[in-house]
């Protein structure tokens, strides 16, 4: 599995109003709301306007108004090298416990000139730029999108035996949750077709639990060609299908795998299936007509690790 150099980021503070609490929220709170593409966008001013002397209108050039909320979310995009960051809003404490988490150079400078302005806000000030509902721990921040990473730079069987490749996904905090799974079972990337898949987003950052930082999200105009140049590369293409004869463990893939998952519901599509070089299914009881998407992907990488 290729993980990406993590290295430490200096931020500045800015003085702002105190906070109370911890960065957490106290309990586990509900799941943010299925926002779409767009979310973390920012939306009209809502409570109160920011203080006309804050950091916030006088900030370096904005990241295409993407915002990542939540502390793993925030702390990995903070951590890795390739993410350009531009403002982070956050509670005394969540800066504290970045500080912290991110290694003894960040706590040294943050009261010092940095590279990242950061604003120490209230916790109700933190999810301004964030969609309603955002369940954002006491941390936001802004940041540009993350470069495009092409095919080519996954297709390597030798290092990286494992992918993920998804038919379509509509739920962002559905694909969050496949790239948390594939770095659970170190598979080497998770790749979807640009036009049937939600967009970076906050929503989306937040059910990865940092893992879109960690695992190359590849997106390929066309699934079908895709498929075929993993073929020509040496992955064995196995699409799931719930009416498959063999089980994933049955199908034996020897080598490389792209495991290949379809919508919920809906499955794979006729071209997509067809591509593939076996069909395997969960086996799964009679009781239950199907798995989510994530939840399928983490029982068949669970087999293929087994199998290796």
């Amino acid at each position: 599995m290729t993980i990406r150099k993590q290295r430490s980021r200096k931020i500045r503070r800015n003085a702002g109003a105190p906070s109370h609490g911890s960065p957490w929220g106290g309990s586990d709170p509900a799941r943010p709301r299925d926002s779409g593409p767009n979310d973390g966008a920012p939306r009209e001013a809502k409570r109160r306007r920011p203080d006309a002397n804050s950091s916030r209108n006088a900030e370096p050039a904005r990241g295409q108004g993407l915002w990542l909320y939540g502390i793993h979310a925030v702390s990995a995009a903070l951590a890795n090298p390739i993410r350009r960051c531009h403002r982070l809003i956050a509670t005394t404490q969540a800066i504290k416990f970045l500080s912290e988490t991110l290694g003894d150079d960040l706590g040294r400078d943050v009261d010092k000139t940095g590279n990242l302005p950061v604003t120490t806000a209230p916790r109700g000030d933190v999810g301004e730029f964030l969609t309603d509902g955002a369940v954002h721990q006491g941390v936001s921040m802004e940041v540009s999108p993350l470069p495009a990473t092409a095919l080519d730079t996954v297709c390597h069987p030798d290092t990286m035996s494992r992918l993920v490749v998804l038919d379509r996904v509509n739920d962002p905090q559905n694909l969050g949750a496949v790239l948390r799974v594939a770095a659970a079972f170190e598979a080497g990337a998770v790749i979807v077709p640009d036009r049937h898949a939600p967009g970076e987003s906050g929503a989306l950052a937040k059910a990865a639990s940092g893992m879109l930082e960690i695992i190359p999200l590849v997106r390929v105009p066309n699934l079908a060609q895709a498929l075929e140049r993993l073929k020509h590369d040496g992955y064995w293409c196995i699409g799931m299908d719930g009416t498959a004869t063999e089980t994933i463990a049955q199908s034996r893939p020897a080598g490389a795998t792209a495991l290949v998952l379809g919508a919920e519901g809906a499955g794979l599509r006729r071209l997509t299936r067809e591509r593939c070089d076996a069909l395997a299914r969960l086996p799964i009881s009679d009781k239950v007509e199907s798995l989510n998407l994530a939840t399928a992907a983490a029982v068949a990488l669970y087999a293929l690790a087994n199998e290796a």
